[in-house]
């Protein structure tokens, strides 16, 4: 019988791919690894390297740690012998800096960084933010809008010949036209605005040390076009496209032959001669004249005979060479249904196990070219996970961040890092597919997990070398943080399932929910001597939670820090269906259960439900009534989210068109209510926010436009008051620097209006560590969550 703490895989269709452990290594492997990748021509000098095989350009500050994308590529390229440097943050204004390491011998690879661009630099309302948790200082600004297309042009400009390798969620999630909400229209895939040689989507690790290996092999780069999770542009007249089953998905409501209305008054003689011909039972019956040339015989029922060649099923093209044609680029920019449709088809295609290849065209005539997506990557398994995580990281920024006094904890401190520097990643993926999510996108919904001595190791790695720790490690999480180990029963059904979640509407009856791997887990991490605390810090999927109660009491009377997020997202059914998210029902047996082990552990601690304004589906009944839940419950919201349409989201090609691609798209479909302008999304913030004065007189109006004046009294049966307090108008975000603070008022108080000051839950009563690991809004970590992704 095989051990857990053996890496055994817990999704278990067949992997046909070469482990990434069993690849040659390239020659400079005798140089053994550096301390930190290099980011200058001294460091490489001190390597004692002439040239980087490989040089990795990055919109975030190089921290050498398994939660940052380009540190994981970069020892990932380091262990198979490649020499790696790195160029972080680089100035965009020309090509220089990217020349600053000489020319790479086999490619630039090129990320935007740990988060999309565009979501670290606005918000959801399209402010500008001032800071950037990925910058040494917080301070914004270090990267260009867009940054994989500025980084892609200046890569060429430094060196023309060299091939473009792009990655990165902000490449993912741009794989294929897609609608951009910051100028509120449809753009073309990324692979043709970067003009970038190949694309990698989804977690990278076994395509690009393939990519390498064939590159530093002197393969062309234009002839790598059979590796999956990459994308690519084709030529029609690109030799290599032939061999494939091209499967049209171009349109909706195709329609048939169109037939005629039948008059009800004509006889069937009468039909019979308006169509040209005649019915000779009825025109004998009349006395009629029939021909006896036979000619009214001519017409005889078809009979159809079988096709020898056609015995048993039906053959249908192999699956690994057929390829989904979707709407063109123009086509899906001009028609918001196709955009849907398009989306919907990408969304069916994401299971490795049966996923087939995707094609869009972009242009016409001379111009015209395709863009090619293969399926996506086989997941690693669980011996693959812990290569990965098990490589030489510091675990703490590059030195050149340092202050003067050598320490990252001061005024050089970087945000992203201090989040996570006592957390540790235990697996990837997650199958809840919330529709505003883009982890399914870019992880995929097959769970990878890690083998429990490799989290061990890991642990004991940051309580004897990580400076500053004090016993307590923030997380042991991931997407979500009870996904451990946890998958599909049957090989064969999760192989050919299509399902976009294995949760929603409930939990599948094929999904394996066991939990006793991650309590053995938790046990033995606790168990370190040198190990004080173990906390949660990532999302809980609480309905998940709920197959287990074992697990429900291991974790809050261990390892909940006095407080415990968790996402319901909303109370009513509209937006919920359209998130893919359980029933408040859920949530509240899940509460039940948190506060009857909270008791019985002796702890006052506190659950923290998310909730999202303006998603698609969501009226403003809707929100009313989740305010009422809110204000009969005793919470008030401190940190608001607004729907955010990231790109390629389920929920954005709802925002963008109109229609859910949750269902079959169609032009006569039921359209989905969309919360757009500035105005109604303001509206569905205040419903949040009920408690705050500032939003009173927007809520007063809009309940006498719903027609319930009732909810404004002073009693505690009404949402809002009749009076109106004087307030400042300020908004107090999380995120201090983006708080909208207004000039103070000098007017008076008068009779009637009162000063009032708003409290939420007890403060928090932990250390700086924990603080930030529980920070909301805080920009997400590789293999974690941007903030449109970071709650289960």
């Amino acid at each position: 019988m095989t051990s857990m703490n053996a890496p055994v895989d817990v999704s278990l269709f067949a992997r046909a791919a070469k482990p990434l452990g069993s690849y040659r290594k390239h020659w400079a492997a005798r140089l053994g690894s550096a301390q930190f990748l290099p980011m200058s021509r001294a460091e490489m000098q001190l390597l004692g390297w002439d040239s980087c095989d490989v040089i990795l350009v990055t919109g975030d500050a190089y921290v050498d740690h398994p939660s940052f994308g380009m540190a994981v590529i970069g020892r990932m390229l380091e262990g198979q012998g490649f020499r790696v440097g790195i160029i972080a943050q680089p100035e965009w204004d020309s090509a220089a800096a990217f020349q600053a390491l000489g020319k790479p011998n086999l490619f630039f690879g090129v990320t935007a960084g740990n988060m999309d661009s565009m979501i670290n630099r606005y918000t959801a309302d399209r402010k500008i933010r001032s800071d950037d948790a990925y910058t040494p200082g917080d301070v914004g600004g270090k990267r260009p809008d867009r940054a994989a297309l500025v980084y892609s042009q200046r890569c060429r400009e430094a060196f023309k010949d060299v091939p473009i390798i792009l990655g990165g969620i902000e490449g993912s999630l741009r794989r294929i036209a897609h609608y951009d909400y910051w100028q509120d229209k449809v753009r073309r895939s990324i692979v043709v605005d970067a003009k970038c040689d190949l694309l990698l989507y989804g977690n990278a690790e076994r395509a690009i040390v393939e990519i390498a290996h064939r590159l530093a092999a002197r393969e062309p780069v234009h002839r790598i076009t059979d590796v999956r999770g990459t994308a690519f542009v084709r030529r029609s007249d690109d030799t290599t496209r032939e061999g494939w089953f091209e499967i049209n998905s171009t349109s909706v409501d195709t329609p048939g032959r169109m037939e005629a209305h039948v008059s009800p008054y004509m006889t069937t003689s009468e039909q019979a001669q308006q169509q040209g011909s005649s019915c000779a039972k009825e025109d004998r019956a009349s006395g009629a004249v029939v021909p006896d040339d036979g000619s009214a015989m001519a017409m005889q029922p078809l009979v159809f005979m079988p096709n020898p060649a056609l015995k048993g099923k039906l053959r249908v093209p192999p699956r690994e060479r057929s390829v989904i044609r979707l709407p063109s680029y123009e086509q899906v920019r001009a028609d918001p249904v196709l955009y849907a449709h398009a989306n919907r088809v990408l969304h069916l295609e994401t299971n490795p196990g049966n996923a087939r290849a995707l094609v869009q065209a972009h242009g016409e005539g001379v111009t015209a070219r395709d863009v090619w997506i293969t399926p996506p990557p086989i997941p690693l398994t669980t011996a693959e996970m812990d290569l990965v995580f098990d490589l030489p990281y510091a675990r703490a920024p590059h030195p050149r961040y340092a202050d003067e006094q050598g320490s990252h904890d001061h005024a050089t401190k970087i945000p992203a890092w201090e989040m996570i520097r006592f957390s540790v990643n235990i697996m990837r993926g997650c199958f809840g597919g919330c529709t505003f999510c883009s982890i399914t996108e870019h992880e995929g919904r097959i769970i990878q997990s890690r083998s429990e001595d490799s989290v061990i190791r890991e642990v004991e790695a940051i309580r004897d070398s990580v400076k500053g720790f004090t016993g307590t490690i923030s997380d042991l999480g991931g997407p979500t943080a009870n996904m451990y180990r946890i998958g599909c029963k049957s090989p064969e059904i999760e192989s050919a399932c299509r399902k976009p979640s294995c949760v929603y509407p409930g939990i599948c009856s094929n999904l394996n929910t066991d939990h006793t791997p991650l309590i053995r887990l938790y046990r033995r991490a606790r168990a370190l001597k040198g190990v004080k605390k173990i906390l949660i810090g990532s999302g809980l999927r609480y309905d998940l939670a709920l197959q287990s109660p074992e697990y429900v009491k291991e974790l809050v009377t261990h390892h909940v820090g006095g407080y415990l997020k968790i996402a319901p997202e909303h109370t009513e059914s509209g937006p919920l269906t359209k998130m893919m998210k359980p029933g408040i029902g859920s949530y509240e047996k899940f509460r039940q259960l948190f506060e009857k082990y909270s008791a019985e552990a002796g702890k006052k601690q506190y659950l923290i439900p998310y909730f999202i304004a303006a998603h698609p589906g969501t009226s403003d009944e809707d929100m009313m009534n989740l305010a009422l839940w809110l204000k009969k419950n005793g919470f008030r919201a401190d940190q608001v989210q607004t729907f955010y349409p990231s790109p390629m989201a389920s929920a954005t090609a709802m925002y963008h068109s109109g229609r859910d691609p949750l269902r079959r798209v169609t032009r006569d479909g039921e359209g989905v209510d969309i919360v757009r302008g500035d105005k109604r999304r303001r509206l569905h913030k205040a419903f949040l926010r009920y408690h705050d004065a500032n939003n009173w007189p927007l809520l007063r109006e809009a309940l006498k436009t719903m027609g319930r004046s009732d909810l404004i009294g002073n009693g505690k049966h009404h949402l809002i008051p009749t009076f109106q307090p004087l307030t400042d108008g300020n908004y107090t975000s999380a995120r201090r620097k983006n708080s909208t603070v207004s000039q103070p008022k000098t007017e008076p108080i008068g009779r009637g209006r009162l000063l009032t000051q708003h409290t939420g839950l007890p403060p928090r009563q932990s250390g700086v560590a924990r603080a930030g690991a529980a920070a909301a809004g805080v920009s997400a970590v590789a293999d974690r969550k941007t903030p449109a992704m970071r709650r289960k």
